[in-house]
């Protein structure tokens, strides 16, 4: 039942799907259209299963609650309703805004702007708070993802300027948040409720995906922050000494290899991580290379640097750790033309925003200048591959020959057919690099 309702939710309506210039698709999930119920089935099989699965847990207790003594819960979508799904806490507010003054276009319309945003706090009743933020992306008609844990909030939502102001407001007023969270904790860029295939609310342990136990590294153990100005002081210091060979800082990227190949502060060191719960396992194999180091963190808007400082600094190595308060993203608000160069990439259907003209990357094919993103064309496949319009008119779509040639026999056979993610890209690439930097290297800033 979880399956069909997820694939449900997926499903174009008839009225999109038969305007002018509709491609057709009867579903659209990840960024990728299917018309044929197979299609989407295996889709969904592959990609989902952790998703559908905690649906299915959710149902489940929900049912469970229904049956019990007091009879069932009131239905969702307004304050009462909600108290009614979660159990009391003091510190949880329940309410939606008032929206009666606004019109449906108000909220809906797409001209509008994603919002990136975290805060870290105890929350001791991550479920309440999961229901809650779900119905107020709902009430708002927000679409993102939101990752609630009992170390705080995660989330990057999209939708119209009205309803994304409303929803800072909210937010601020929540007395969960009140005291910890500002105005200047969200970060926004232009776009809407269409930057994100759909809303995604979720329970989790950490509310970044480190991989290790907030127990174990707590983001109360962070390095010591910097606002954009001193972050750029200290940037514009370390690249002065490195020049001289005189630096004693490393300059530290702490996002995917995918997301500092298009954009990147000028002489960092960028390690070539897939995941960032690949970080972890990076600081511990190449521990000589911070030793007695001073080190300046970033990442996109902050909340990687704050869990992964606190690791950094548990391994006693590093002399100091800063890191960028707001990430890149506050700084281009102040330094459009600063030391970052190139483009800021996100996670959603845009896949970067820019602040500069610079383009630092290459069509993987040619080697024209080109950082736009698209994913591999080959099903199986989620590498994201630069390839530029020219290559791509030739059919040059895949991350790699071997995509390449594994998308040509998925179309030649059956559709029911599934294939590994598994390819050049893939093997080429370790797990955790070694990083093998010579003091000089470090000391020239590159």
């Amino acid at each position: 039942q979880a399956f069909s309702l997820f694939v449900k939710a997926k499903e174009v309506p008839a009225a999109a799907r038969c305007a002018a210039g509709g491609d057709g698709a009867r579903w659209r999930c990840c960024r990728q259209a299917f018309e044929e119920l197979s299609g989407i089935h295996r889709h969904v099989a592959l990609q989902h299963g952790p998703d559908i699965g905690q649906q299915a847990e959710r149902a489940a207790e929900q049912a469970a609650a229904e049956v019990g003594p007091t009879g069932p819960p009131a239905l969702a979508g307004n304050a009462d309703g909600l108290n009614g799904l979660c159990p009391s806490s003091p510190e949880i507010s329940c309410t939606l805004p008032d929206t009666s003054h606004l019109s449906y276009d108000d909220l809906t319309s797409k001209v509008g702007e994603v919002l990136l945003y975290y805060c870290y706090c105890e929350v001791k009743d991550p479920e309440k708070l999961c229901a809650w933020q779900k119905a107020l992306c709902q009430h708002l008609h927000l679409t993102g993802k939101v990752r609630v844990a009992s170390e705080g909030i995660n989330g990057t939502v999209g939708g119209s300027k009205v309803a994304t102001d409303l929803y800072i407001e909210v937010m601020l007023s929540q007395p969960l948040f009140k005291d910890i969270l500002c105005q200047e904790d969200f970060k926004s860029s232009a776009g809407g409720a269409h930057c994100f295939p759909d809303l995604r609310v979720g329970v989790f342990k950490e509310i970044v995906p480190m991989g290790i136990d907030p127990k174990i590294v707590s983001y109360k153990e962070t390095g010591i922050h910097l606002s954009p100005q001193e972050f750029h002081r200290e940037v514009e210091q370390y690249l002065s000494q490195a020049s001289q060979g005189q630096s004693d800082t490393i300059l530290l990227d702490c996002r995917n290899f995918y997301e500092s190949k298009i954009g990147h502060f000028q002489g960092c060191l960028a390690p070539d991580i897939r995941k960032f719960s690949y970080f972890p396992s990076y600081v511990d194999e190449n521990l000589e290379l911070f030793k007695d180091k001073r080190v300046l963190m970033y990442c996109t808007g902050g909340i990687r640097c704050e869990r992964g400082s606190a690791y950094l600094r548990s391994k006693a190595v590093c002399r100091e750790v800063y890191q960028l308060k707001g990430g890149i993203h506050k700084y281009l608000e102040e330094f459009p033309d600063g030391f970052y160069r190139g483009k800021l990439f996100v996670f959603d259907d845009r896949y970067a925003i820019c602040s500069n003209e610079d383009i630092i990357s290459a069509c993987r094919y040619c080697g024209t200048l080109w950082d736009q993103y698209k994913l591999c064309s080959s099903l199986h496949c989620r590498q994201l591959v630069l390839t530029c319009p020219s290559c791509r008119n030739k059919g040059l779509t895949a991350c790699c020959p071997v995509c390449q040639e594994k998308e040509l026999e998925v179309t030649s056979r059956a559709s029911g057919q599934t294939l590994k993610e598994e390819c050049e890209c893939t093997r080429r690439r370790p797990r955790v690099p070694i990083e093998h930097v010579s003091q000089r290297m470090l000391d020239a800033g590159k």
